[in-house]
C-alpha cells in the first residue's frame, strides 16, 4: 500500500454489502408486540472468515456472552454465523439459559453445515426471565431459507428494544481498483455505559486479516467509540460487539504496514458513527451531547472528567431544560478524582463561554439558553493543567426516561 492512505467514505448499504455475507430476520414471538421482528441470523459464505468480539465487563454476564466468548476461543476466531434475539436478554437464567444458548448454536450450526463453535449467540431484552428457546429453534430453519443479501437490511430492526430508530452504517474504500467495505449495525438506548451497554453491535467486512489482527483492531475501535458512550451510567449484562471478516475482497490487512492504519481508520469511523447514533437515541433523550475535555494533566484525568460530567444526572437534567448551569459541570469535574486547579477551569457550550478561570464568564442568559436548546451540543472543558484530552458522547435526561424504565418489564 502506498504512503497516501486511501480514504473511507460513508455509502448506502447494509450488513450484506461486504462480499460474502447474507442475513435475515423473522418474528419469533419473543417481543410483546405481535409480529415484531425479534430474531436474526448473519452468515458468511466464506470458509476463511475470521471473527473477533468484545463483551461486557459486568461480572453478571448473560449466557450468550459466556458462550460466544467460549466459541471464539474454541474456533480460534473462525466463527461464521451470529444468531441474535431481542425481547429477552437470557441473563440471570442459570443452567436453563446456558442450555438455550448452546442449543441455539448447535441447531444453527447443523443447519448451516458448520461446527457449533463457529456460531456466536447474542441476546437483548428483559433480564431474569427464562428464554423460550423453542421459539428460536422453530424459526431457525426459516431463517436459513431466508438468508440473502436482500433480507439483510431487516436485521437492524430485529435487534431493537427501546430504540426508536435502527442504527446502521457502511463505509467504503478502494485500493488497486478493488472496493473494500465495512458495514455495521448497533442497538442501544438505555442501560448504556459500556466498558465493553444493553448494547449490541455486529460488523462485517470483506477485507482479509488474521483473527489476532481483527481482535486488536476491534478493541481499539471499541475503546474510542462504544466505550465512550453513556446514557445512564449502567453497564449491561449483555454488551456484545462482534466483527466478521470474509476476506473476499482479496485485500489483506497486514501487521506492520500502512494497511493496518488504513483499516483502523475505516473501522473507527464506522464504530464512532454507530456510537453517536446510540447516544442520540438514548431513552427519552432530546439532545446529543459531546463532552470534550482538554488541558488535563494525564489521559486518565481527562477521561475521568469527561465521564463524570457525561454521567451526572444534574448536568443531564440541566441540559434537558436548556439551563446554562455551568456550576453543575465544574462540580462533576471536581469529584471525578482528576487533579486540576479549580481557579483555572474554563467551560463553553458550543462556542459560548459560560465559565472563565472558575468564575462566571458574564454570558447572556437568553443567548446561552438558545445555545443549549439545540439537538446537538458540545460541552468543552479546559482544565489548563496539561495537554491530555478526552471525548465522551452522552444525552440529556428527560421525564420520558423515567416513563420508559418504570414499566420496562411489565
Amino acid at each position: 500500500m502506498s504512503r497516501a492512505i486511501p480514504k473511507w467514505e460513508p455509502v448506502e448499504g447494509d450488513l450484506a454489502t461486504p462480499l460474502g455475507f447474507r442475513a435475515a430476520a423473522v418474528a419469533a414471538g419473543l417481543k410483546k408486540t405481535r409480529g415484531a421482528l425479534d430474531l436474526a441470523l448473519i452468515f458468511s459464505d466464506s470458509p476463511a472468515t475470521t471473527a473477533a468480539g468484545v463483551f461486557t465487563t459486568n461480572l453478571v454476564a448473560a449466557a450468550p456472552v459466556l458462550l460466544s466468548r467460549k466459541n471464539l476461543v474454541e474456533s480460534r476466531g473462525r466463527c461464521r454465523a451470529v444468531v441474535v434475539n431481542s425481547g429477552n436478554a437470557n441473563a440471570c437464567t442459570g443452567r436453563q439459559g446456558m442450555h438455550a444458548a448452546e442449543e441455539t448454536a448447535r441447531v444453527a450450526g447443523d443447519l448451516l453445515g458448520i461446527e457449533p463453535s463457529q456460531v456466536l449467540v447474542a441476546s437483548t431484552g428483559v433480564i431474569g426471565i427464562a428464554l423460550n428457546v423453542d421459539l428460536i429453534l422453530q424459526q431457525l430453519p426459516h431463517l436459513k431459507e431466508k438468508l440473502s443479501k436482500e433480507n439483510a437490511n431487516a436485521v437492524a430492526n430485529a435487534i431493537m428494544t427501546t430504540d426508536t430508530v435502527p442504527k446502521s452504517c457502511v463505509v467504503r474504500s478502494e485500493i488497486k481498483g478493488r472496493a473494500v467495505h465495512i458495514a455495521g449495525i448497533a442497538k442501544g438506548a438505555g442501560m448504556i455505559h459500556p466498558h465493553m451497554a444493553t448494547m449490541l453491535s455486529f460488523i462485517t467486512t470483506d477485507a482479509a486479516m488474521g483473527e489476532r489482527m481483527l481482535h486488536n483492531l476491534l478493541i481499539g475501535a471499541a475503546e474510542d467509540s462504544f466505550n465512550r458512550v453513556t446514557v445512564d451510567g449502567d453497564t449491561s449484562t449483555n454488551d456484545t460487539a462482534v466483527a466478521l471478516a470474509s476476506g473476499l475482497s482479496e485485500i489483506t490487512v497486514i501487521p506492520g504496514n500502512d494497511s493496518r492504519a488504513w483499516f483502523a481508520e475505516g473501522l473507527n469511523l464506522l464504530c464512532q458513527t454507530l456510537a453517536r447514533m446510540i447516544a442520540r437515541d438514548g431513552e427519552g433523550a432530546s439532545k446529543l451531547v459531546t463532552v470534550e475535555v482538554a488541558g488535563a494533566r494525564t489521559p486518565l484525568d481527562a477521561d475521568r472528567v469527561a465521564r463524570s460530567i457525561a454521567n451526572s444526572p444534574l448536568v443531564k437534567t440541566a441540559l434537558a431544560g436548556s439551563d446554562p448551569n455551568w456550576g453543575r459541570i465544574i462540580c462533576a469535574a471536581g469529584y471525578s478524582g482528576a487533579k486540576f486547579d479549580p481557579n483555572k477551569i474554563d467551560v463553553t457550550v458550543n462556542s459560548m463561554p459560560l465559565c472563565r478561570k472558575g468564575l462566571d464568564a458574564g454570558f447572556d442568559e437568553a443567548a446561552a439558553h438558545r445555545e443549549i436548546d439545540q439537538k446537538e451540543i458540545v460541552l468543552r472543558i479546559d482544565l489548563h493543567a496539561g495537554r491530555a484530552t478526552a471525548r465522551v458522547w452522552t444525552c440529556d435526561f428527560t421525564r420520558d426516561y423515567i416513563d420508559i424504565n418504570s414499566s420496562y418489564r411489565s
